[in-house]
């Protein structure tokens, strides 16, 4: 009975640790992306990517996914992100993960909407002139 319930404790444990909030540690093939540029980006199936673009959350920036890709040629997996220093005014890269799937197209769009706090748009002309896409136009090859 002991061993039994040690086991199922040990095996919650474990599926505990790969839940949604755990960080990627591969980041497969890595993409950089800017405001104002559309990138191309080829990949296999079955092949992890990431799209890449620098911040800076402490002078305003904020990246979002605008929204999913089409699950057939990409999956989400997660977003993540490295710093470039602790302190404030430090820049970082956010990694957004994502696997190839089926061969065939899609886009994907994230943007940074500059100072725009919890609002979802730009809210005065300073913001709306700093925020902006980066675009990422994937193909999905087969292996």
């Amino acid at each position: 009975m002991i061993r039994r319930t040690s086991a199922a404790a040990l095996l919650a444990l474990l599926v505990a640790g790969c839940g949604a909030g755990s960080a990627v540690s591969d980041y497969g093939k890595v993409v950089k992306g800017s405001k104002g540029a559309t990138v191309q980006v080829e990949v296999h199936s079955g092949q992890r990517f990431s799209l890449a673009v620098t911040d800076n959350p402490s002078v305003g920036d904020s990246w979002e996914l605008v929204e999913l890709p089409d699950a057939k040629v990409a999956s989400f997996i997660s977003e993540e992100h490295q710093g470039e220093g602790g302190g404030p005014g430090s820049g970082r890269t956010t990694y957004f993960v994502f696997n190839g799937k089926l061969p065939g197209t899609t886009e994907i769009r994230l943007f940074d909407c500059w100072r725009c706090g919890q609002a979802a748009t730009p809210a005065t002309e300073e913001s709306r002139q700093q925020s902006g896409e980066a675009v990422f136009a994937v193909t999905v090859v087969p292996r």
